[in-house]
């Protein structure tokens, strides 16, 4: 697995990025192709926190977690990744269809923003606008199926997913519904 490793706020060592590079090289059994991880070790105040996302082939993985020791920060996200990677085989092997309850309108654009509201802040670079009160992240965006998409929401932890679908090229939006089921989001022809 390629791993680079990013130091924010703390002086780099390479104790702890030989450290991560191993944890995640012990992941690289799962993928079936080349895998690259990009890994963010950052310290705000006592929060030692780690973020990894992982990308293979059409799987894009993320995790975050933040503890008083980096160490340990390293081992929970791991851990973390490990359940993702092993829930996303289950999904595979299921292969149940999407949920096609969409919205239209102005419902849409209330859903969107109730989950942006809601959205947590694991984002690889997030930077908070002073004025508005708006987090800015940054996520990889590439070409994906609805049902592809659906799989990559519910290995994660967030509320939606936007990405741009393959066989329209148009911006998609794929989210959680408050009655657990899925949404999606498509702009108008």
């Amino acid at each position: 697995m390629k791993t680079s490793v990013t130091f924010k706020n703390i002086e780099p060592s390479e104790a702890l990025k030989d450290y991560a590079t191993s944890k995640l090289s012990r992941l690289d059994k799962h993928f079936d192709g080349p895998a690259e991880a990009q890994v963010v070790l950052s310290v705000e105040k006592i929060r030692h926190i780690v973020d990894v996302r992982i990308t293979c082939d059409r799987l894009n993985l993320q995790a975050t977690e933040e503890t008083e020791n980096m160490y340990a920060a390293l081992d929970l996200v791991v851990d973390k990744l490990k359940n993702q990677i092993r829930r996303t085989k289950e999904k595979t092997r299921e292969k149940r269809p999407v949920s096609k309850g969409g919205i239209k309108g102005a419902e849409a654009a209330m859903a969107v923003a109730e989950s942006i509201r809601e959205a947590d802040e694991d984002a690889l670079h997030p930077e908070t606008a002073k004025d508005t009160g708006f987090v800015i992240e940054s996520m990889p965006f590439k070409p994906m199926d609805a049902e592809e998409a659906a799989m990559q929401l519910k290995i994660s932890d967030r509320d939606f997913i936007v990405y741009t679908d393959a066989r329209t090229e148009q911006v998609n939006v794929v989210y959680r519904r408050k009655d657990g089921d899925l949404g999606l989001i498509q702009p108008m022809a």
